[in-house]
């Protein structure tokens, strides 16, 4: 090996740390990677075909000596402990001033207890979400660094070179102080959860009732994708379709077991929701939906012995139409509910996110981009004190005109007996959301009664409480 010194470090050399480390070399930075499996570290330096540009190796110390100061390395590894242990391992390495970069799905707290643990041995260490799937990470994810702002500064070049771009703008930006970056990404995740479960769900809805074929639902999901509905979502499904199986005859999507799997960032966007006290409900029931998927052997059963009512009568074309807009409107909620999130958790946590920004970088490379981030970006960016994004006026429109297309198609699957969870926990949080009144008088009224819990009242300032009389 030559004397020469590569710019950028990267540990995990499975497929998405590969296709990184190349788009870093892509992007005229020098890139050295590191793996414990020799065969990933030689297909690493046969893809990547020049050793001055891109090269790697199985030791450790090799790796870390080959990087020039300060030495910038980011992790590409499986969230959990994994993590600890390559962070043991490159310590003894390692100088003061140099940076480490967790940029797998790592839990929040994680990252703030490993930003304490080494800042007190003198090295830089932040997180940052990478959205893209190995493609992204190939040809420009969407990056979502957070932490040690001085640290970024240093990787800010590289990072801002290998993103996607919308427009000519890198979709990478600070996202904020300490774990903001991580916890960013698992948002970002849950709103993923939520989305992916809508689309399938209007899927089911266009198949059973409407009786699409597999090239009706391409010819549909691919025409909303040239409207407002476009999105990365929307454009793989229509693709799917017209996938054929590969093993056999028929189109693949019909073959492939309802039974869909999570890495837990959705449960964890879920969980923490609830330990904020913030409603996600369109993300609550896309997680419980994988884990009712996951019955499958009881769900066979249990259709047996209940079976379902025949679907009424519905001119195609309308249920195209009225899905289409129900799709648009239950889109824009999950969206205001994930935001809604980040807004709380940037206050609680101290993180300083510009929810703007955030819009602003999904908008191209990561799963969730979508041409209503763009419409999310401008609204955030009039009203940067936004708490939600039913409150902006330019979406006011966007609902009111949308929302009675959700009301009847959730009304035609209940009558039906297909399953909408998300499209009816969107429609129920909307409908909550916009009372002014809502019947938890009645629940305080009973929390009083059998516990003494006390309740405030409409009229008058204060705790009461009141000594209920039984009949």
């Amino acid at each position: 090996m030559s004397d020469k010194k590569y710019d950028f470090g990267l540990v995990g050399l499975g497929v998405m740390g590969r296709n990184f480390i190349l788009n870093v070399s892509d992007n005229n930075f020098t890139a050295f990677g590191h793996d414990t499996d020799q065969e990933k570290v030689d297909a690493l330096i046969e893809e990547g075909g020049n050793a001055q540009k891109v090269n790697a190796s199985t030791d450790l110390k090799t790796f870390v000596d080959a990087l020039s100061v300060p030495r910038k390395i980011m992790l590409l590894v499986p969230a959990g402990k994994i993590v600890d242990i390559v962070i043991e391992s490159l310590i003894p390495h390692l100088d003061k001033g140099d940076i480490i970069i967790d940029g797998g799905n790592s839990f929040y707290t994680d990252t703030d207890r490993r930003d304490a643990y080494l800042e007190e041995k003198g090295i830089h260490f932040f997180g940052a979400g990478v959205s893209g799937g190995a493609k992204g990470a190939r040809k420009g994810p969407s990056i979502m660094p957070g932490g040690d702002a001085e640290a970024y500064k240093v990787v800010q070049p590289i990072f801002e070179a290998v993103s996607a771009k919308y427009k000519g703008e890198p979709c990478v930006a600070y996202m904020g102080r300490k774990s903001a970056g991580n916890y960013v990404k698992m948002v970002h995740n849950g709103i993923e959860y939520g989305l992916m479960q809508l689309t399938s769900e209007i899927y089911d809805l266009l198949k059973k009732a409407g009786g699409l074929t597999n090239e009706e639902l391409h010819k549909t999901y691919a025409e909303w994708n040239e409207g407002r509905l476009q999105s990365f979502l929307v454009e793989i499904t229509a693709d799917i379709f017209t996938e054929k199986d590969d093993k056999g005859e028929g189109d693949l999507v019909d073959k492939i077991l309802d039974k869909a799997k999570q890495k837990g960032t959705g449960k964890w966007t879920s969980q923490n929701a609830m330990d904020l006290g913030i409603p996600v409900p369109s993300i609550d029931i896309a997680v419980s939906m994988r884990e009712i998927s996951a019955l499958k052997d009881e769900r066979i059963i249990a259709d047996e012995l209940y079976g379902k009512p025949t679907p009424e009568a519905i001119d195609k074309a309308e249920l195209i139409k009225l899905a289409e807009e129900a799709l648009y409107f239950a889109y824009i909620v999950t969206y205001a509910q994930g935001l809604h999130q980040l807004t709380d958790a940037s206050k609680e946590y101290d993180y300083g996110c510009d929810i703007a920004v955030i819009a602003k970088i999904w908008r191209a490379g990561c799963i969730i981009r979508a041409a209503l981030l763009a419409d999310i970006t401008d609204a955030y960016n009039d009203n940067p004190e936004l708490k939600n994004l039913l409150l902006a006026p330019a979406f006011v429109e966007k609902v009111t005109s949308t929302v009675d297309s959700a009301r009847n198609l959730v009304a035609y699957a209940a009558k039906s007996g297909i399953p909408v969870p998300g499209l009816s926990n969107s429609l129920t949080y909307f409908d909550a959301y916009t009372s002014s009144r809502l019947p938890l008088n009645l629940i305080q009224a009973q929390r009083d009664y059998f516990g003494s819990h006390t309740y405030e009242r409409l009229d008058m300032e204060g705790i009461f409480h009141t000594e209920w009389e039984a009949e």
